[in-house]
């Protein structure tokens, strides 16, 4: 089969298209022939060797994708031959393996897609599972009528401002390009704005009649990560989960007393919190499922690649300049 490896750390092109062996299911396995791949940022930090759950090397990078059944190993019995699933690696011992035309899975980390869904929107469920946990589990203790998401054009902003219009939040979405503000738009959130032209705090204030928002999912941390407490309301909660501009200002501290009247709150969030907790996972898998098959999510796709091609996509997500989900094809 055609696979793509990573055999040290590097630029994109240390990913090598490469011809390896087709692997075998064994006990409890099943043997899934890839329909789509999803690109995502996880794989960008393993490829540079700098995830703090890097995979052994040699590995096949990749978190997630969607295909088919092809074959089952001794003592399975569902998900049966030719049924559409979706993989994640995150339901396996490494956060890896996905890069291939064929993976090996325990069945149980094969997630049996229900009637409505299309192959190619499953294989974007990752951004949605940490979105959901964003929203419900990063924000236990908040009660957000107002939330506002930074890169809300990316894969996991785009999916949590359509969970949020979701669950009947109003959304405050933040992006760097007036395409990326359409987009948002185009997602259903009643404000967007552009942080490279307005003036960011400001304009969340002005939309929210001074209040602010109750709840902030910033990926992007660095020297800018304090001002997210002067568009806070009361009692709001602003939850990091990413460092696309570094760690949070280490001053932050000094944002949140400027702002001590309205006791705010701070989570550094990871998906990890539940490596140890498949119920949650499978939890959590059952209600997008359910979400994607009825049509309540669509995910945003930007562009679709054929696998050879993942380092040129893995370049496209660097830049910046995507909108929704990058797509590989093998």
């Amino acid at each position: 089969m055609k696979a793509i490896l990573l055999r040290h750390p590097g630029a994109p092109s240390a990913l090598e298209y490469v011809e390896i062996p087709t692997p075998r299911p064994g006990v409890g396995e099943v043997l899934v022939k890839a329909d789509t791949i999803g690109v995502s940022m996880p794989e960008v930090l393993v490829r540079r060797g700098t995830y703090a759950w890097m995979p052994p090397l040699p590995a096949i990078p990749g978190i997630e994708l969607s295909g088919t059944v092809v074959e089952q190993g001794r003592g399975v019995t569902k998900p049966a031959v030719g049924l559409p699933v979706f993989v994640s690696a995150r339901d396996l011992p490494v956060r890896a393996g996905c890069y291939a035309e064929y993976i090996a899975v325990p069945a149980a980390a094969a997630h049996l897609l229900p009637p409505g869904c299309e192959l190619e929107a499953a294989a974007c469920l990752s951004n949605y599972q940490v979105a959901y946990h964003l929203l419900h589990s990063a924000a236990r203790g908040a009660s957000a009528e107002c939330v506002l998401v930074h890169t809300a054009a990316g894969g996991v902003g785009s999916a949590a401002v359509q969970l949020a219009l979701i669950d009947g939040m109003k959304v405050i979405g933040v992006a760097g390009s007036d395409a990326k503000i359409r987009a948002v738009i185009g997602l259903g959130a009643k404000d967007a704005i552009n942080y490279r032209t307005e003036d960011l705090v400001a304009r969340v204030l002005e939309v929210t009649q001074g209040r602010g928002a109750d709840l902030i999912l910033d990926p992007i941390g660095g020297k800018g990560f304090g001002r997210n407490f002067s568009m806070l309301a009361p009692l709001g909660m602003v939850v990091s989960y990413g460092r696309l501009d570094g760690p949070p200002d280490p001053d932050m501290l000094s944002a949140m007393r400027a702002n001590s009247g309205k006791s705010p709150a701070v989570r550094f969030f990871t998906i990890h919190s539940f490596d140890d907790r498949p119920d949650i996972r499978a939890a959590t898998m059952k209600v997008l499922l359910d979400h994607l098959a009825a049509g309540r999510i669509r995910p945003l796709i930007h562009d679709r690649l054929p696998l050879a091609d993942a380092g040129r996509a893995q370049e496209l997500l660097e830049s910046g300049q995507i909108i929704g989900k990058l797509l590989l094809k093998p």
